[in-house]
């Protein structure tokens, strides 16, 4: 594209908005018509300048100008509760709901290898004196030892607060660093599995391994398929990158990076939960089973959650993004 002729052939569009804008109070109907007409056109002049011709000295005047016109057009917007209702209902269960071919997976392969970990370290006497010495380990798996201990050693409330936290920032960051290929998302991902492997193959080799899982299983099931969705998202976020379809790489990235934003808050909400209950049931006096049941069924309501109201949305065409009305304006791209 000849950036010359271009800003010669609709240079008058862009001064005839800018005029409308500077007066769009006293503006009459014809008028009014005629500054979304214009926003429109220029709006698909910037995106078609920054795709073919970027030139940062226009693309700024523009960016300015659609902005100016946009918030005329559409009117300054404030969040709503209509807003929490629409995300909480449809566009967190959507999101969660349209990424299940990347986290289910993951979830599946993760907890292999958590497995295989356990029984690896389980198994050899050899890999367990490498984590730790033996009075160190007894003093973890023993009756009453650090692995129980650890879920009443703080008071409720804070423990909750601190659990959740440590859990919603991991969640984040494997949201946030798939954009780099999804390579630190795998590392996080190992990190939380090899832990667990720890546990499972230490406890086993104790013999109390079905005390381990009575401590972990009723805020472990919905906290780990909090943190699969969070990875199996960030890795989706880094195959963009590297396979963005028939969308272009800027508007692909963009689309999963704001529904990757929101995914983030969700999570935070989900882990919450989670953090509640190994805050509160994990450590209380309950009957293993009791508590365990407890954990099923929070985790079969988020599964419900997702596949039925998030199945519904997404049918129905909602992807988890901003609404299209708060979307940058972009040009059509072929499939």
């Amino acid at each position: 594209m000849d950036l010359d002729v271009f800003v010669s052939a609709h240079r008058a569009e862009w001064d005839r908005l800018e005029a409308l804008l500077r007066r769009q109070r006293r503006l009459n109907g014809a008028e009014a018509d005629e500054l979304v007409t214009l926003y429109q056109r220029t709006a698909t002049h910037l995106s078609l300048i920054q795709s073919s011709a970027p030139d940062p000295q226009l693309t700024g005047r523009l960016s300015q100008l659609v902005a100016r016109a946009r918030s005329a057009v559409t009117g300054t917007r404030r969040a709503s509760w209509r807003d929490v209702t629409r995300f909480l209902t449809q566009g967190f269960p959507a999101a969660v709901y349209k990424a299940r071919h990347w986290w289910v997976p993951t979830a599946l392969l993760s907890t292999a290898v958590a497995a295989l970990l356990g029984w690896w370290i389980g198994t050899h006497p050899e890999v367990q004196a490498s984590i730790a010495a033996p009075s160190e380990l007894r003093d973890l798996t023993r009756p009453g030892g650090q692995y129980e201990t650890y879920y009443s050693s703080h008071p409720a409330a804070s423990f909750a607060a601190q659990v959740w936290t440590n859990n919603a920032w991991a969640a984040a960051l494997c949201l946030i660093l798939g954009v780099f290929l999804g390579l630190p998302v795998l590392w996080i991902l190992f990190q939380n599995m090899l832990n667990l492997g720890v546990g499972i193959g230490l406890m086993s080799s104790a013999g109390r391994l079905d005390t381990f899982l009575g401590l972990v299983l009723p805020h472990g099931l919905l906290e780990l398929t909090a943190v699969f969705v969070a990875a199996g998202t960030g890795l989706r976020l880094g195959w963009t990158l590297i396979d963005p379809g028939p969308r272009t790489r800027r508007t692909a990235l963009a689309e999963e990076g704001r529904a990757a934003i929101g995914m983030a808050i969700g999570l935070a909400l989900v882990l919450f939960v989670s953090g509640a209950i190994e805050g509160f049931v994990t450590p209380s006096g309950l009957p293993t089973w009791a508590r365990i049941t407890i954990g099923i069924a929070a985790e079969v309501a988020f599964l419900v959650y997702v596949y039925v109201l998030g199945g519904r949305a997404a049918r129905a065409g909602e992807t988890g993004d901003v609404e299209a009305a708060e979307r940058s304006a972009s040009v059509p791209t072929a499939a």
